[in-house]
């Protein structure tokens, strides 16, 4: 039986199919085909974040962060998975992480247009230029885990300096 190399998503990866949809795990991990975008699969891995985020609204913050801990969990495993299966750890296609990362990025941001899309953007500029630490979890730490750590620090980053935004607005207002 052939080994699979595993490779880094810096090297030109093999674009995945449908087909890989039908494993519940790579579903999951591929952002219920939001993955399989042609262009910008991570942009459209955390537009499916919006509505988780808004969702989680709706739950006390307690509550919330252990729905987004749980999924964050499944979503290592998950990634890991699709990793294997795709022959590089952090694919394109894999976006679960930035699914779970945008939410993180509005937790505690009630809904509203403008709040979401400042979060989108905020979370979006830190996922791709990955300052410290986002880019030093994304050298440092391999396999599923280093797949959803940097995002989370991404959605951390973008977080807070949406709250600090918000709390700005209201001062000035």
């Amino acid at each position: 039986m052939r080994q699979r190399v595993m490779t880094t998503s810096a090297e030109r990866p093999r674009r995945p199919t449908a087909a890989l949809l039908r494993d519940p795990a790579c579903a999951l991990a591929l952002g219920f085909g939001a993955g399989l975008a042609p262009r910008a699969p991570g942009t459209c891995g955390a537009l499916l974040g919006l509505p988780l985020a808004a969702a989680l609204t709706r739950l006390p913050v307690a509550m919330a962060v252990l729905v987004l801990g749980l999924l964050s969990v499944l979503g290592v495993w998950c990634c890991a998975r699709a990793g294997q299966r795709l022959g590089v750890s952090d694919h394109p296609a894999i976006v679960w992480d930035e699914v779970i990362g945008m939410a993180l990025a509005l937790l505690a941001v009630p809904f509203g247009w403008w709040q979401y899309l400042l979060g989108f953007a905020l979370f979006r500029l830190f996922d791709i230029l990955k300052p410290w630490p986002v880019g030093a979890l994304d050298r440092q730490v391999g396999g599923g885990l280093g797949v959803m750590l940097d995002d989370l620090a991404a959605g951390v980053l973008a977080g807070v300096t949406l709250q600090l935004a918000l709390l700005a607005a209201a001062r000035l207002a």
